[in-house]
C-alpha cells in the first residue's frame, strides 16, 4: 500500500465541528459503546465528518479525539490506514474509477481517459470548478458490470468512454443522471438477454408428471448416529486371539 499522508498545512482548514445534527448523531453512536470503549466509535465519526466536509482534515482528527478521549496519533492511524478516507479536499462530486483486472480488461482506460479530459489530467485534484475530482480505486464488486465507477454512493455500470464523458457534463451541467447499468440492461443478467432457463414448460406447468420421481432413499444417519465411536481399524484386522487351552 502506499503511504498515505494528511494534506499539507496551507491547505488544512483552521477548525472543525459536527453540525448540530451530527453532533447528536454522534453522542447516540458514542452511548452505544460500554464506558472504556469509546474508541470503537472512531471509524464511524471519522465517515460521519468526511460525509460532512469531503475529506478527512487534521482539526476534524482532532476534535474527534478529543471526543473519545483518545491521542490524537491513534485516530490519525485509523485515517491513514483506510483508503475510504479522503485525506485531500475534493470536488462536490468524487469520481471512483475502477480499475481491477475485470474493469480493466472491459475498457476501464477510456473511461480514465474521460475523467483526465473533463475533471483534470491528475487524479486527486479539484477540477477548476471545483465540482469534480477523480481516483482509481481498487475492486468495487460489480465485476460483471465492468467497466464502471462510483460517485457519492451511487454506482454507474457498463459504462466505455463516451458514456463516461455524457454523465460527467450532466453532472456538470445539473441534469439527472440514473444509477446503475448504463448500456440498457436491468442489473447483471447477461448482456443481450437471458440465456439459460429459456423453456417456457419450465413455467406453465407442462413438465409436471414428464419424468418418473425416483424412489424415497432411506433417511441417513442423524448426527448422533454418525458420531457414534465405532470399532479402530486396529482392533478390526488384528489376529483372533484363542481361549486359554485351545488346540493349536
Amino acid at each position: 500500500m502506499s503511504l498515505r499522508r494528511l494534506a499539507p498545512p496551507d491547505v488544512q482548514p483552521a477548525g472543525f465541528a459536527f453540525s448540530a445534527a451530527n453532533a447528536d448523531w454522534a453522542k447516540s453512536t458514542i452511548a452505544k459503546y460500554p464506558p472504556g470503549r469509546q474508541a470503537s466509535a472512531v471509524i464511524s465519526l471519522l465517515w460521519r465528518g468526511q460525509e460532512q466536509e469531503g475529506w478527512v482534515t487534521h482539526p476534524m482528527i482532532e476534535a474527534v479525539a478529543l471526543m473519545l478521549g483518545m491521542p490524537f496519533i491513534r485516530v490519525l492511524e485509523v485515517a491513514t490506514f483506510y483508503t475510504m478516507f479522503n485525506l485531500e479536499p475534493v470536488g462536490d462530486h468524487l469520481v471512483q474509477v475502477c480499475t481491477t483486472t475485470p474493469c480493466w480488461l472491459a475498457g476501464s482506460d477510456a473511461v480514465v481517459a474521460a475523467c483526465k479530459k473533463h475533471i483534470h489530467p491528475q487524479q486527486h485534484t479539484v477540477s477548476a470548478d471545483g465540482k469534480f475530482s477523480w481516483m482509481e480505486v481498487e475492486c468495487l464488486g460489480a465485476c460483471v458490470n465492468a467497466p464502471m465507477l462510483q460517485i457519492g454512493s451511487d454506482f454507474y455500470e457498463d459504462l466505455d468512454g463516451p458514456l463516461t464523458e455524457k454523465l460527467l457534463n450532466d453532472l456538470r451541467a445539473g441534469r439527472p443522471i440514473k444509477p446503475g447499468p448504463a448500456n440498457g440492461r436491468h442489473s447483471s443478467e447477461p448482456a443481450g438477454g437471458a440465456n439459460t432457463l429459456t423453456d417456457p414448460s419450465l413455467y406453465d406447468g407442462s413438465i409436471i408428471g414428464r419424468y418418473k420421481v425416483a424412489a424415497p432413499q432411506p433417511p441417513a444417519n442423524t448426527d448422533a448416529e454418525a458420531k457414534k465411536p465405532t470399532q479402530a481399524a486396529s482392533d478390526r484386522e488384528a489376529p483372533k486371539q484363542k481361549p486359554p487351552g485351545a488346540a493349536t
